[in-house]
This record gives structure tokens, C-alpha cells and sequence, in this order.
């Protein structure tokens, strides 16, 4: 990373620190020890009120979600931790908001709200997918399957409510010619596949249209079933991360878990344990099954996009070898 790219993340970093403390007045109580865990699409905090328990604080980053999409998706997290999936509960402010914003000078207004803690440890990483052992993720992803298939049975059943608003991950959001994430397209590493690439993407249109948007197959969906949002306590698994959350196929969020688990010895006993946990609350039928070539390439792409508008920093740099390598493959499988 370039000095000048350290010195504007330091910059971002200290905003959303002293973000962070001036909304934590809004919410009743007093909170100790707040400590940023994570920063890399929004900054989230752990901290502690006077009882001992454990919250978290998120500053999103600007401009992702406009305020009616954020309420939304914390109006969505609330309906389903009330329904008993395991999500992380809403914290309410003292005045009843779901959420606050802050602005400082000179700097874009923060939406900031706070979670009830979720215990438990990630079932991996996307950095280290291959440090497993394979019973343990056939456990996992069976349970993971079934934690899939409620959240698509929550969605299908659930009376939405006035405003709700979030983003697609239709087909114009994963290929159109401005996705969600970002004009893949306009990545140079892709430049010698674009052709491929394209070829691909038209055939995925017509196979995305033909599948259309009926309840069966499309809907709500958590959109980031990646490992770290998956975790593991006495026997349980959780769900966290809602951020990416919105209108999507089915596939992709089964696509998604599967992922980082391509080209490892795990893949197989992975894949095979998702789809029975699914397939144990919801019906798939092989049919629809049969399409997770054309939802993995869907979710290799986008992944493309994340790094061709974040290719300024060195974690872009150091994946997207990877993405267009894996996109390139998947596509050529894809099309035979």
C-alpha cells in the first residue's frame, strides 16, 4: 500500500473513531472498552455496557445504502431474530431509531447503529479456506444449508413493510452495464478474456431470464455466506453481515458459500453437505441444482467488479490475479 493510500485510510479510521464515540450517546446505558475488530467495508466495534454485555457498533461507509435501504435491512434482521433465526438482535437508540447519523467536517454524514454481540468463532477465512478438517465442515455446511434454506422460507413468507428498499443482485446488478459492484468490465487484467467473458455473460442472461424472479427461486437472500460470516457456538451456527443483503436467486447465496472452496480437496464434501442441509427445510430440485455452474461464475464475476473499484489498494492487487483466473475457468466451464 502507498504511503499516500495508508495516509488517507489512517485519515477514514480516525473519522469513524470519533464517529463512533459521539453516537454511542444516543443509545441508554454507559459503554466501556470499545475496540474496533474489524474494518474493511464498514468499522465495527465490540464494547461493553455496565451489566458486562457485549455489543456491536457499526459505522458504515458512506454512500452504500441510502437511509430507507439501511432501515430495511435492520427491519429484516429484526423480523428474523423474532422468528428465531440466529442473527444478531437491533439495539435500539434511547429515542427508539434504528440507527444514527453523524457528520463531521468535512466529511461525508455516517449512519452508525448497534447489534446485540453474536458469541462464536468464524467457521474460516477466504485467506486460509484450506485449513480445515472435513468433518467438521461437512457439519458446518449441513448446518449452513439449513440456515440458507430458512432464511429463503423466512423471506418468501414475510409481509414486507411500507419503503422497504434494498439493492438487486438481479442481472442487471451482477452483468448489466453498471453492476452493483462496479464495471468489471473495465478491469484491465480482463482485457485479453473480455471476449470470453462476454459470451459467457450473454448465455447467463438468457438462462437468468428463462429462470425468472417467482418466490420459489428468488428473493431475499444474505448475498455474503462466506466463512467469516458464519459462526460457530455449542453446537450452533450464526449468521452475521447483512450488508450485502438484498433481492437475489437463491443459487447465489449456495453459490457464495461454495466460493472459496473451489480448487480445494474440500469442495466436494462441502458442496454435497450444503445442498442436503437445503434440501432438509427447503425444496431444490435438481433441475435448479444443476445451474450452480452459471451462479458460480455470477459470483466470480462480481468479485471482479469488488476489486476493479478498490484497485488502488493492495488487497485488490494481490487478488485479482486470482478472480480473473478463477472467472476465465469458470466461464470456459460454463460454456462447454
Amino acid at each position: 500500500m502507498t504511503e499516500t493510500n495508508t495516509h488517507v485510510l489512517d485519515e477514514q479510521l480516525a473519522a469513524m473513531n470519533e464517529a463512533a464515540e459521539r453516537a454511542l450517546a444516543s443509545w441508554p446505558g454507559r459503554f466501556r472498552d470499545m475496540t474496533l475488530v474489524k474494518y474493511r467495508e464498514n468499522a465495527v466495534y465490540s464494547l461493553y455496557d455496565d451489566a458486562g454485555q457485549r455489543f456491536a457498533l457499526r459505522v458504515h461507509r458512506p454512500g452504500y445504502h441510502s437511509d430507507a435501504e439501511l432501515r430495511s435491512e435492520l427491519l429484516w434482521m429484526s423480523a428474523l431474530a423474532t422468528a428465531g433465526v440466529p442473527v444478531p438482535g437491533i439495539v435500539p437508540t434511547r429515542d427508539g431509531a434504528l440507527f444514527v447519523k453523524v457528520e463531521l467536517p468535512e466529511r461525508p454524514v455516517m449512519q452508525i447503529d448497534m447489534l446485540v454481540w453474536l458469541a462464536g468463532q468464524p467457521i474460516g477465512s477466504i485467506e486460509d479456506i484450506g485449513a480445515s478438517n472435513t468433518e467438521a465442515l461437512r457439519d458446518h455446511y449441513v448446518k449452513a444449508g439449513v440456515l440458507a434454506a430458512r432464511l429463503h422460507n423466512f423471506g418468501e413468507g414475510w409481509q414486507m413493510p411500507d419503503g422497504f428498499a434494498r439493492h438487486a443482485w438481479d442481472a442487471g446488478g451482477l452483468i448489466g452495464e453498471d453492476p452493483f459492484w462496479g464495471k468489471f468490465r473495465e478491469l484491465p487484467a480482463l482485457a485479453e478474456h473480455r471476449d470470453l467473458i462476454e459470451t459467457a455473460c450473454r448465455k447467463a442472461e438468457t438462462e437468468l431470464a428463462a429462470l425468472g424472479r417467482r418466490a420459489s427461486v428468488y428473493g431475499l437472500i444474505h448475498a455474503d455466506f462466506v466463512p467469516e460470516n458464519l459462526l460457530h457456538a455449542d453446537g450452533s451456527l450464526l449468521l452475521i453481515d447483512f450488508d450485502d443483503a438484498g433481492f437475489g436467486w437463491h443459487m447465489f447465496e449456495l453459490a457464495t458459500a461454495l466460493y472459496f472452496y473451489l480448487d480445494t480437496p474440500y469442495y466436494d464434501a462441502v458442496r454435497d453437505a450444503l445442498v442436503a442441509g437445503y434440501r432438509s427445510e427447503r425444496a431444490l430440485s435438481d433441475a435448479h441444482w444443476a445451474q450452480l455452474p452459471l451462479f458460480l461464475l455470477l459470483r466470480s464475476i462480481t468479485y471482479l467488479s469488488w476489486v476493479h473499484t478498490r484497485r488502488e489498494t493492495e488487497t485488490a492487487q494481490e487478488l485479482t490475479p486470482m478472480f480473473v483466473e478463477r472467472t476465465v475457468e469458470l466461464a470456459r466451464r460454463y460454456l462447454m
